[in-house]
């Protein structure tokens, strides 16, 4: 069964780091693009970070320089380094990939919350 578990998720102060994790039941090279998104409660997902079959890297603005997404083909897995985090990173993360066939499959979500 094709899913996405993550894993990293947390609490913690304001300028320290979290490294998310998203683990793939499938080669991650099968997919057109992985990455995450946020959720802050109220608000709607919204994406933080992608990276394509070919590596080209997208984030938003709010997180360039601060975050970096990365992967490992051989753990089917896909990384995002998350520093210098700020109260308004709070939000569950959700990790994404978009298929070959255009649909997208979700990984359950994990929280991070930063105090300030």
């Amino acid at each position: 069964q094709l899913q996405l578990v993550e894993s990293g998720g947390g609490l913690v102060q304001a300028g320290g780091s979290l490294r998310l994790s998203c683990t793939a039941s499938v080669p991650i090279v099968s997919f057109n693009t992985v990455g995450w998104y946020r959720q802050a409660p109220g608000k709607q997902r919204k994406l933080v970070a992608t990276i394509t079959r070919s590596d080209s890297t997208i984030y938003v603005d709010s997180v360039k320089g601060r975050f970096t997404i990365s992967r490992d083909n051989a753990k089917n897995t896909v990384y995002l380094q998350m520093n210098s985090l700020k109260p308004e990173d709070t939000a569950v993360y959700y990790c994404y990939a978009g298929l070959l066939t255009a649909a997208t499959i979700w990984g359950q979500g994990t929280q991070v919350t930063v105090s300030s």
